[in-house]
């Protein structure tokens, strides 16, 4: 069940453009690589909407993963420094382990990728060369193609008895350095994305080809965000789950500009871990 509207009139808010695929773009192309002579490095079009964000903090314990895909989670790290690339996966991957067991009843996670992105220090892809700034265009990480084929990749061995049964893929976000005010993350509620509103787009690496997924404007969808987020928080947000039983399934979202920040506020440092979640039950069944 999405939130009901008369809570939503009851929020605070505050109404930013989000940036929305064009209707008119098919399927789209972008390339995380220098692309071919000639070529653009992504075919979509975009057009901006003004939508009202929702905070989510007056309603953050009635939020799960099941219903609107998200939930905002007060779990401090022991990490001293994010930037150790070392320091991560010793620590911060372990702790994100038992934080994600602990928030779905999950039986097995593994994380498999992480991303820092900050402009004042200057991160970078590790392909392109290029700054991994906070993205400005709704998207999901992953399509109902390629959240499998993720298992069969990372996993080759165990993926055709895996994929017999539920799993997800959540992502872990968490301000570096708070309180968050340049550039926060907007998440849609996931039961008010309409199967429509989701366009299929090619991810091109230089050895492989990835999907995930683009969203067109719809006044229906609800979009929500925590202002100020510290360091101390974490968004969970579920960009894949094999169960087809109306929960959710994915959760499209965007960084934004949001209009109330002070002109100096200091660019927003965020790091988020992707993982897979096992949990040994039936696709069809809801336990977490």
């Amino acid at each position: 069940m999405s939130v009901p509207a008369a809570r939503l009139v009851s929020l605070p808010y505050v109404e930013a453009a989000l940036n929305f695929v064009t209707p008119e773009t098919p399927r789209a192309r972008n390339y995380n690589m220098e692309p071919p002579s000639g070529v653009p490095r992504t075919s979509a079009q975009y057009a901006a909407h003004r939508v009202p964000v929702w905070d989510m903090r007056p309603i953050a314990s009635q939020l799960s993963l099941n219903n609107e895909g998200m939930a905002l989670i007060s779990h401090a790290s022991t990490v001293r420094d994010f930037y150790d690339e070392d320091e991560i996966r010793s620590v911060y991957y372990p702790e994100s382990v038992e934080l994600l067991k602990e928030a779905t009843g999950a039986k097995r996670v593994v994380i498999f990728d992480h991303t820092l992105r900050s402009r004042e220090k200057k991160t970078v892809e590790p392909v392109t060369g290029e700054a991994r700034e906070p993205v400005l265009r709704v998207h999901n990480d992953y399509t109902v193609r390629s959240g499998p084929q993720r298992v069969r990749d990372l996993l080759p061995d165990e993926a055709d008895e895996l994929l017999q049964r539920r799993f997800s893929i959540i992502n872990v976000w968490r301000p570096i350095r708070g309180p968050v005010k340049d550039s926060p993350l907007a998440i849609d509620d996931a039961q008010s994305v309409a199967p429509h509103d989701l366009v299929t787009a090619e991810l091109i690496y230089p050895h492989r080809t990835g999907e995930y997924y683009l969203a067109r404007f719809n006044p229906r969808q609800r979009w929500f965000y925590a202002p100020l987020m510290q360091t101390h928080e974490a968004l969970l947000f579920k960009c894949y789950d094999s169960a087809e039983d109306g929960r959710a399934r994915f959760t499209p979202h965007t960084a934004f500009t949001d209009p109330t920040a002070p002109i100096n506020a200091k660019p927003r440092e965020s790091i988020e871990l992707r993982a897979l979640l096992f949990y040994g039950e039936d696709k069809g069944r809801a336990t977490a």
